[in-house]
């Protein structure tokens, strides 16, 4: 714990942001360091997040954030691949609250051929999050890392829960907090694997996807995707942070160094509208495995499944993977189709199950 004159420097530091102090990058390494490490109380640690998300952060003190994450709460697994290596994750707390999409997008693009390492955590805002899914669906999420980093280089797919690689600091905020912080951004722009070089990461509100991709750039991600999808029939400002099967999505693109804004709908991706109850999350993490399972087992013809197609086909397109996003639709279906997805699944399991800590990864 930090001494008296620390612990007023940081109450200063809060009252300052409050009133609008913008950090410089240094300042915010320090301030989210101090955070990570739990150097200060809970409750200033609270009031600092609150206060700094709701003055809006700056791409600066964002970076500052991020090259405090990545110093002292990111172990890394390495991944011994040529070529691309991808990533799809969601920043949670959208309006809209959906199946999850990431999760079996990731198992269809590995089965695609292009290698995931997959972040995620635990739900924030909504009935289930990536390690919810990922653990009903037979992961061990208490598995070492070294299972994941074997599963990502022999397998081609790996999950990474934040619960094991940001254990110092984020992860044990991300447990008890159920609000919106900085975190939500970062977290998803956090690199455990050091060779991750594209990724598509879904935003809550269509600012979020400008911030997260200005501070890729800055971290020298060489391509990423960010979407924030919208629903037919609905405020816009309600929307998800994947590409929807039920709207317009806004697309902000990050390749060779320079950003583009853009908009497709699904009709872009090859795939047939619906409507949101289509994709609409289930009561329980339970119940919304069990619709990924559904899929992954034969029930390819149904709007979920265009879901998760669609998401794949976006990290397939990222990746240089499929030319286009249509092009990606029809790899991405192909992958279901002939059970090579789901076949992925088994591999993920195999090497990051419950039996594999002692005898895959021994």
């Amino acid at each position: 714990m930090s001494t008296e004159q620390e612990l007023r420097a940081f109450g200063r530091l809060i009252s300052a942001i409050s009133g609008g102090h913008v950090m410089s990058r240094e300042e915010a390494f320090d301030a989210y360091r101090q955070v990570i490490l739990n150097l200060q109380p809970e409750l200033q640690q609270g009031a600092f997040l609150s206060a700094h998300f709701m003055r809006k952060p700056s791409i600066e003190e964002l970076s500052g954030a991020w090259d405090a994450i990545d110093t002292y709460d990111t172990a890394k697994v390495t991944a011994k691949i040529d070529g691309p290596v991808c990533d799809i994750v969601g920043t949670g707390s959208d309006p809209l609250k959906t199946l999850n999409c990431s999760s079996p997008a990731a198992l269809i693009v590995a089965a695609c051929g292009l290698p995931v390492a997959k972040k995620g955590a635990r739900l924030v805002t909504g009935v289930s999050g990536a390690s919810d899914i990922f653990e009903s669906l037979g992961v061990d999420l208490d598995a070492p890392l070294a299972c994941a980093e074997r599963s990502l280089n022999e397998a081609g797919i790996c999950y990474l829960p934040g619960e094991a690689f940001l254990q110092s600091g984020w992860a044990r905020l991300i447990a008890s907090m159920r609000f919106t912080t900085a975190f939500n951004i970062l977290g998803p722009l956090t690199r455990p694997c050091g060779e991750n070089n594209c990724t598509v990461i879904g935003a809550y509100a269509p600012e979020v996807s400008d911030t997260m991709i200005r501070i890729l750039l800055e971290v020298g991600i060489e391509s990423a995707l960010s979407p924030y999808g919208m629903v037919d029939g609905k405020d816009p400002k309600e929307g998800i942070d994947e590409f929807s099967p039920c709207g317009p999505t806004r697309v902000v693109e990050l390749r060779d160094g320079k950003i583009e804004e853009y908009y497709l709908t699904p009709e872009d991706f090859g795939v047939k509208p619906c409507r949101f109850e289509a994709i609409a999350s289930g009561m329980s993490a339970r119940e919304n495995a069990d619709s990924v399972l559904e899929v992954l087992e034969g029930n390819y013809d149904s709007s979920a499944a265009d879901f998760f197609c669609m998401n794949a086909s976006a990290a397939l397109y990222c990746a240089g993977v499929a030319g286009d996003y249509r092009q990606g639709t029809a790899m991405a279906r192909e992958a279901l189709a002939t059970g090579k997805a789901s076949r992925k699944l088994e591999e993920l399991i195999e090497y990051q199950g419950s039996a594999a800590s002692t005898s895959v990864c021994s």
